[in-house]
């Protein structure tokens, strides 16, 4: 069974769900890990877990347009609840589950969420603590009853009991289900999934059960997705990226989805399940080569100088095959004992060592971490989308993975690029509009009926889709030199020791940039020299650390254009965060806030200060808001290569792609 999945009467994932359990009923489903031990369970399993639920909700109430909840780490139940909502003609509300309290407060009520399932004790005080904002609210369900029992709420059920209750309703009404599953139609909303908020408040995009299934067709025509793939259910409910892969697409094809214990133990899991298809943002591949990174300065001589040479073999030998050229003997050789020594071994550390592919979305990564993973033999591609093109617009094939593109636009999907260079789509994933915000849907279409990205990019000349910044982002230096910060931040972020980065230069004589290191690698970095600190701001503000990251930014202008080199910077004295509104909760920074919220050290920057005073805000998870008053030095990078000494590489860096003007 293999991608020509859909049948005419499967039109919305109930249905799906329904023909799954009919078709397939015996195959595994979902995979639950618990304290260690995997439980599975089928798709026959799936759908009267999913009934029975249903029943339970429809006991309790909830009936075609009402709105369900889910928040927490990814659980079947979780995912179970929504179906069962959706068959019953409701709306799936999933939420970020590390979101503070005025966010989910924000959601929930702009939802009228009457229902919400919550993983566990946690969540559920979290929730509790928000009732009388609420009005809404009907019925608060836990999954876990670990720490439970003394609650008293008549809102809290547990999700055994409405099951239970579900089966009591049922017994009466035989076929109650079936009936109102096929009562759905594909135009029926099956999701709010709202967005990120790069620029302010999130909005919740409409995506009915017709977007969700077109998105799969047209992943499914361009990709080897199998009935026998296993998938790990990881990345955050509340992303479009899994609602459609770990639900709709394996939904579709029947393949099994793996939920992994909990956060801590997903690189684990993920390693003892060699998943065969695999979807990261940028933030974990740039994690998992930190980890690379800081395992090889760990290591003896000999692995360092050995896994340097494989290292900058296999990275020689991508940008080869990426400009179409032959590989000597000597380097197909090399590239064998490398996968003996060298590659193989990695990928089964980083449990991707049966993965026949693996994508990045959600936002660029940086085509130095991109060839990296490439060149160690994991088929890493870049694939575009929004939350407003249900998760999908553009991907890249085998055989046509480049650092520099997202890809090709998909099937049944049009592009268009407009004058001021935004990229324009039009697709049958298209959402329905912003619930409650129909000036904002206006404007998010052309006049005739063209999806605005936001985005600026181009088409190159192999028909792949190039994405330069956000639209909004892109500027020019006060020479009139295009400015677009993302490629710099990009370029930037390959540095082990660099967590975050913001360039600025729009307007400008030269570019400039806010850092925030990364807390782990630059400790190991200090600890290696004996060099003492109590926390992220002592270690931030240490010469020795403005030396380091001086020298990175450095390594990284060589690879940039002149114009585009950064000159001065500011190590900032915190990590962004997204409860204090400078990341979104996928991690994407908010530009244009930090540039309001740093502006003071900004202004430095572009001036002969050599530190500037700051008074930071910062917003604990109960949504208190304290200060951080700090002076800041400011730092120049130098022009000259630093003595050997003063380098922090441990690993040499892989080669550079060419600079053009």
């Amino acid at each position: 069974m293999k991608n020509d999945v859909v049948t005419a009467s499967a039109t919305t994932l109930p249905r799906l769900l329904r023909r799954n359990a009919a078709t397939i009923g015996n195959r595994p489903a979902v995979r639950e890990k618990d304290r260690g031990i995997w439980r599975t369970f089928t798709w026959a399993q799936y759908y009267d877990e999913v009934s029975a639920f249903a029943l339970g909700l429809a006991a309790h109430g909830f009936k075609r347009g009402d709105k369900l909840s889910v928040i927490g780490d990814n659980r079947p139940r979780l995912y179970w609840a929504q179906l069962a909502a959706q068959s019953l003609g409701g709306i799936a509300v999933p939420v970020f589950q590390d979101s503070i309290a005025s966010e989910l407060a924000y959601v929930f009520a702009h939802a009228e969420v009457s229902v919400i399932v919550a993983e566990d004790q946690e969540q559920v005080d979290k929730v509790l603590s928000l009732k009388d904002q609420l009005p809404s609210l009907k019925l608060l369900i836990y999954d876990d009853p670990r720490g439970m029992r003394h609650y008293d709420s008549p809102l809290l059920r547990s999700f055994e009991e409405v099951q239970a209750a579900g089966r009591t309703f049922g017994f009466e009404r035989a076929g109650y289900v079936e009936a109102e599953i096929d009562k759905g139609t594909p135009s029926d909303i099956a999701l709010f999934a709202y967005t990120s908020g790069t620029t302010g408040r999130p909005k919740g995009v409409m995506l009915s059960q017709a977007n969700l299934i077109n998105a799969g067709q047209a992943f499914l025509k361009a990709e080897d997705v199998r009935i026998d793939d296993e998938w790990l259910c990881y990345l955050p409910m509340a992303w479009i990226g899994d609602s459609l892969y770990s639900t709709t697409i394996s939904l579709m094809v029947g393949f099994t989805c793996n939920c992994p214990e909990n956060v801590e133990t997903v690189q684990r899991d993920l390693r003892e399940l060699g998943p065969s298809a695999f979807l990261a943002p940028p933030r974990i591949w740039e994690n998992m080569l930190t980890a690379i990174q800081i395992r090889t300065a760990d290591a003896s001589w000999l692995k360092r100088r050995l896994f340097a040479f494989f290292r900058n073999l296999a990275d020689r030998a991508e940008l080869a095959r990426h400009d179409g050229k032959p590989l000597s003997l000597a380097t197909r050789l090399g590239l064998k004992l490398g996968e003996l020594l060298i590659y193989a071994p990695l990928r089964d550390q980083l449990g991707l060592r049966r993965a026949r592919w693996a994508y990045t979305g959600g936002a660029p990564l940086g085509p130095d971490a991109y060839r990296f993973f490439r060149s160690f033999g994991i088929n890493l591609k870049q694939i575009y989308g929004a939350t407003e093109l249900a998760g999908l617009a553009a991907l890249q094939p085998d055989g046509e993975a480049y650092p520099n593109t997202v890809g090709r636009v998909c099937s049944g999907m049009d592009i268009r690029i407009a004058e001021n260079g935004e990229v324009l789509i039009r697709s049958a994933g298209l959402f329905e509009g912003y619930y409650k915000q129909p000036d904002a849907t206006k404007d998010s279409r052309t006049d005739d009926g063209w999806y605005r990205t936001g985005d600026a990019g181009f088409l190159d000349p192999r028909g792949h889709l190039v994405i330069i910044d956000r639209a909004k982002d892109v500027g020019a230096l006060a020479d009139g030199t295009p400015f677009a910060p993302q490629f710099i931040e990009n370029k930037l972020k390959f540095s082990p020791f660099v967590r975050e980065a913001v360039p600025f230069g729009d307007g400008q004589p030269y570019v400039a940039a806010l850092i925030a290191i990364d807390l782990a690698t630059v400790g190991k970095w200090a600890e290696r020299r004996n060099l003492a600190y109590t926390s992220f701001q002592d270690l931030s503000a240490r010469p020795e650390v403005r030396a380091l990251i001086a020298e990175e930014i450095r390594i990284c202008n060589d690879t940039l254009p002149p114009s585009a080199r950064i000159r001065r910077f500011l190590l900032v004295n915190k990590e962004f965060d997204a409860d204090d509104n400078e990341i979104t909760r996928t991690r994407k920074i908010r530009r244009r806030f930090v540039a309001e919220k740093y502006a003071a050290a900004i202004a430095a920057l572009y001036s002969e200060a050599e530190d500037v005073e700051l008074n930071t805000e910062i917003t604990y998870e109960d949504g208190r808001t304290g200060k951080l008053k700090v002076c800041l030095k400011i730092a120049d990078v130098p022009d000259a290569p630093a003595a050997p000494e003063v380098s922090a590489r441990a690993v040499p860096a892989p080669a550079r792609e060419p600079v053009h003007a």
